[in-house]
C-alpha cells in the first residue's frame, strides 16, 4: 500500500489496521475509551507546533490528529452506528447552516448577517439534537440535568473554568467589571493562608483551586486566556531554566552541584537578559 493525499488512502489503512487475524494487534484491542487519551495528546501536540511557529511539525500533527477522527470514525462503523463520511456529511451541513451570511441566497445572507444570528442558528441545533435524543429514548442532557451540565468534563481544567464562566454570564451570573474580581482573587488567598495555617491538607486544596478559579475569572474579564497564558509562562520558565544550566555547564558544573543561591544569580540574570 502507497502513500496517497486522498482521505480514502488513510481510511483503507485503518481498516486495515482494524482487521481481525491480519490486523494489527495493537490496534485491535483499541476501544473508544482507550483511544480519547491519544486525541487529547494530538490536539495538545498541534497546538504546540502552533506555539513554536513549526510548520513541518504541524504538517505531521495535524496528520496524526486527523487520524485519531478516522480512527473514532472506524470504530462506530465496526459497531454500526456511523462511518468517517458520515462525520464529514455532519460538520458540512453545520458549517454551511451556520454561516448563512456566506453559502445561502441574499435573505439568507442578510438574516446571517443580523446580530445573535449564531446564537440563534446554534440554539436551534441544540433543540433539534434534544428532540433526536428523546426520540431515540436517551436523557436529553448529553452531561446532566442543570444549565451547566454541557460543559465537557474532558476540558483541561483552566479551560473548563473558562467555559463555565462564560455560560453562566449568559443569564447575567457574572461581575460587570475586572477591579473587584482583584478583591475577589484577595479574598480567596486570605482564605489559603488561613487553611494553610489550620494544617487543613483538604481546605488548602480546595481554596487554592478557588484561587485558580477566581484568576481565570479576572483573566476572561482582560480578555486573556488562562490557558493560552499558563502556557507561554511555562515556556519562559523552561527558556531561562535552561539558560541557567547552560551558564553551570560552562564553568564545569552541573545543576545537581550548584547551590539555590548560585541557581538563582543565575536565574536572575536570564531574566535581565
Amino acid at each position: 500500500m502507497k502513500p496517497s493525499k486522498d482521505i480514502t488512502r488513510l481510511i483503507e489503512i485503518m481498516a486495515a489496521l482494524r482487521t481481525p487475524k491480519t490486523g494489527c494487534p495493537w490496534d485491535l484491542e483499541q476501544n473508544f475509551e482507550t483511544i480519547a487519551p491519544y486525541t487529547l495528546e494530538e490536539a495538545y501536540e498541534v497546538a504546540d507546533a502552533i506555539a513554536r511557529a513549526d510548520m513541518d511539525d504541524l504538517r505531521e500533527e495535524l496528520g496524526d490528529l486527523l487520524l485519531q477522527a478516522v480512527y473514532h470514525a472506524r470504530m462506530a462503523e465496526e459497531a454500526g452506528e456511523f462511518a468517517f463520511g458520515d462525520v464529514v456529511e455532519a460538520v458540512t451541513r453545520k458549517m454551511i447552516r451556520r454561516h448563512p451570511h456566506v453559502f445561502g441566497d441574499e435573505t439568507a445572507r442578510e438574516a446571517g448577517m443580523a446580530k445573535g444570528a449564531w446564537e440563534r442558528i446554534k440554539a436551534e441545533e441544540k433543540a433539534e439534537k434534544r428532540a433526536a435524543r428523546l426520540a431515540r429514548g436517551l436523557d436529553p442532557e448529553d452531561h446532566g440535568k442543570g444549565f451547566l451540565d454541557g460543559v465537557p468534563l474532558a476540558h483541561p481544567a483552566l479551560t473548563r473554568a473558562l467555559k463555565l464562566q462564560e455560560k453562566a454570564a449568559k443569564v447575567g451570573f457574572d461581575w460587570q467589571e475586572a477591579q473587584p474580581i482583584l478583591d475577589k482573587i484577595e479574598e480567596e488567598i486570605g482564605e489559603l493562608r488561613e487553611a494553610m495555617a489550620e494544617a487543613d491538607e483538604d481546605a488548602v486544596l480546595e481554596e487554592f483551586g478557588d484561587v485558580l478559579f477566581a484568576l481565570v475569572n479576572f483573566g476572561r474579564h482582560l480578555k486573556i486566556d488562562a490557558e493560552t497564558a499558563l502556557r507561554r509562562t511555562n515556556e519562559k520558565f523552561r527558556s531561562r531554566f535552561h539558560k541557567v544550566e547552560e551558564a553551570l555547564k560552562q564553568s564545569g558544573r552541573t545543576l545537581e552541584e550548584a547551590s539555590l543561591e548560585e541557581m538563582e544569580a543565575l536565574w536572575q540574570e536570564a531574566k535581565r537578559k
